[in-house]
């Protein structure tokens, strides 16, 4: 699968620009169920989904997964604080598809924003889209319902409902798979 650079920003990039850009970014493919990041690790990744699905979960001390996001075409894949800071991860990254991500290291971002000066200013733009988008997620999240946060899935994501196993999505909106099965059965009777 071919990627251009000028899908990954927002900008209209001349062909040198792109050359720099796909030099430093390339795009690599990841086999279903590849883990990206494991807890205790320290992020030297980031990476952009271009096409699939990856979900970021914890595991707790009993063993239990507890998915806390999932991330698809057009979004960023990284566990920031892990990357920025060079500490150990509190979380796995797991891609549930196959997916094509394009693949940073901290070097090659070093080497992009002295080559292509714009890029530091678009990763700023998008590390703070991404952390507000973040907040109002995590806002939500804590004064909804269980039912509250899947229709809001619903509404602002239904593509998920359809990629995303069942049990996942229950550990993801807080729920055991068998209350969402009582749930969704529920709504659609409405």
């Amino acid at each position: 699968m071919s990627v251009k650079s000028s899908d990954l920003f927002e900008m209209e990039l001349t062909p040198e620009e792109a050359c720099i850009v796909d030099e430093c970014i390339p795009v690599k493919s990841f086999k279903k169920g590849t883990v990206l990041l494991s807890e205790g690790k320290v992020a030297n990744t980031a990476y952009y989904v271009v096409k699939g699905l990856v979900r970021a979960y914890l595991v707790k001390d009993d063993g239990e997964e507890r998915t806390t996001r999932f991330m698809i075409e057009n979004e960023p894949c990284v566990n920031l604080d892990s990357y920025v800071n060079q500490t150990p991860s509190t979380y796995y990254l797991e891609c549930m598809e196959d997916c094509e991500l394009s693949v940073v290291t901290q070097e090659k971002e070093k080497e992009l924003s002295e080559r292509f000066p714009p890029y530091q200013e678009l990763c700023k733009m998008d590390i703070e889209k991404q952390f507000g988008k973040a907040q109002n997620e995590l806002a939500q999240y804590i004064v909804s319902k269980p039912e509250e946060r899947y229709t809001e899935l619903l509404e602002t994501r239904p593509e998920l409902i359809q990629r995303v196993p069942q049990y996942h999505l229950a550990s993801f909106l807080g729920i055991t798979p068998e209350s969402l099965s009582r749930m969704r059965k529920r709504l659609a009777n409405r």
